[in-house]
């Protein structure tokens, strides 16, 4: 098997070549060897594991959960009990954020189906983003969700 450069091993993977060196400071790839010019070099297995890593956080794995999915990846004998665990708990999770964002989804279609375009001084989403007493939904946790969305862009 041939062994890769890191700027190939970000294109097969899809992994940004600072992400890769990110997740091996993280310990989420071991460190690739280095040749005498002191380039990385990358087997298939790292390769294999990036591209895990990349479908672990496509799906919205936190990096805490990828590594302890890696650690069990290496346990092929093991009860896949924890693994599936944490899939539940990310799924309930995932779905606490869909609810969520429904609420907020909900409150700014009414906000903007109420806004007749007239003037500021009449504008429903002025009105409706001076005053949360008027919002008919407790879309505070979809602001959590949208500031979590952000920070992991």
């Amino acid at each position: 098997m041939a062994d890769h450069t890191i700027g190939e091993a970000a294109r097969i993977s899809g992994i940004k070549v600072n992400t890769i060196r990110f997740y091996e400071g993280r310990g989420l790839l071991p460190e690739a060897p280095r040749t005498e010019g002191n380039r990385r070099l990358y087997d298939r297995s790292a390769i294999d594991r990036l591209s895990f890593i990349r479908h672990a956080r496509d799906l919205g794995f936190a990096l805490e959960d990828i590594a302890e999915l890696l650690a069990l990846q290496g346990q092929p004998g093991a009860s896949c009990a924890p693994a599936d665990s944490l899939a539940r708990r990310h799924l309930a999770a995932v779905e606490t954020r869909i609810k969520a964002l429904e609420a907020l989804k909900a409150e700014l279609t009414r906000m903007t189906t109420a806004c007749d375009g007239a003037d500021i001084a009449h504008c429903q989403v002025i009105e409706s983003l001076s005053d949360h007493a008027l919002c008919q939904t407790d879309h505070r946790l979809g602001r959590e969700v949208a500031i979590g969305a952000q920070a992991s862009d």
